[in-house]
């Protein structure tokens, strides 16, 4: 992807919007919809790295309720010929073909490579990659499976949705989420995941989110690993101009 100049590339994660009650929610995605505006000025391509919804699950004819602003803002920047990438989270891949159809967004469910200006990226939502977190690879093993979503979906969305964001908020080992505490650059497993990766082949660029914490961890002379944060206590995201890779707060009102 060429970068012109004078534009830049974003990059942001982890916005569970809904969470814990759409009432507490609204405050967050208000701020959120001010960045997308703010960025649209300047923006070559937009990524979202997923849990833009704390819990998200598409029936046949049947999206959910709620997040006006922030999908119709995204639709506006659509509509403006800026590139959309969603990458799928634990929080909402059930993700079908919705974002697609109504957005022009790319949705993604593996982890992508992209080459950007001259760099080259590894990017994903995070989730269940390098060691541990075994209890939710299990987890996600079932709920990815086609039979699981089958009988999710017949229950009525009512109940379905309710079910899906009370387990969302208060089951941990369905979240795939260990408590947001830096464990160290070499103890972190996405670093370590990023280490392994680029020993197979090397990026410039890991670029994550899921971890909830801010990170810019130089793997080695060449190679970053860069983790997004999230817009729950740090409002956090990454701005690509073709070389240079930051990580950036917006400030909230």
């Amino acid at each position: 992807m060429e970068i012109a100049q004078g534009k830049n590339i974003y990059f942001a994660s982890d916005q569970h919007f809904g969470a814990p009650t759409p009432a507490l929610s609204a405050p967050r995605e208000q701020a959120f919809v001010a960045w997308l505006d703010h960025i649209k000025k300047d923006a070559e391509a937009v990524f979202l790295l997923g849990d833009l919804f704390d819990f998200w699950f598409e029936y046949k004819t049947v999206v959910p309720k709620g997040f006006v602003r922030v999908l119709g803002k995204l639709a506006e920047l659509s509509d403006a010929g800026i590139p959309l990438h969603f990458f799928v989270g634990n929080h909402d891949m059930w993700m079908r073909d919705y974002l697609e159809k109504e957005l022009n967004c790319r949705v993604y469910y593996t982890p992508q490579e992209f080459t950007l200006g001259e760099k080259s990226f590894f990017i994903a939502h995070g989730d269940g990659l390098g060691p541990n977190d075994h209890g939710y690879k299990r987890m996600k093993k079932i709920f990815k499976n086609p039979f699981f979503q089958w009988c999710f979906r017949w229950l009525h969305p009512d109940w379905g949705m309710r079910l899906g964001h009370y387990l969302s908020v208060k089951n941990k080992l369905i979240s795939g989420e260990e408590d947001a505490v830096f464990l160290g650059n070499d103890e972190e497993w996405l670093t370590q995941y990023a280490r392994r990766k680029y020993s197979q082949k090397p990026r410039d660029f890991f670029v994550f989110g899921h971890r909830h914490i801010p990170l810019d961890i130089r793997l080695n002379p060449q190679a970053r690993y860069i983790n997004l944060g999230d817009w729950i206590q740090h409002f956090t995201y990454a701005t690509f101009d073709g070389n240079t890779m930051t990580l950036n707060t917006w400030k909230t009102r």
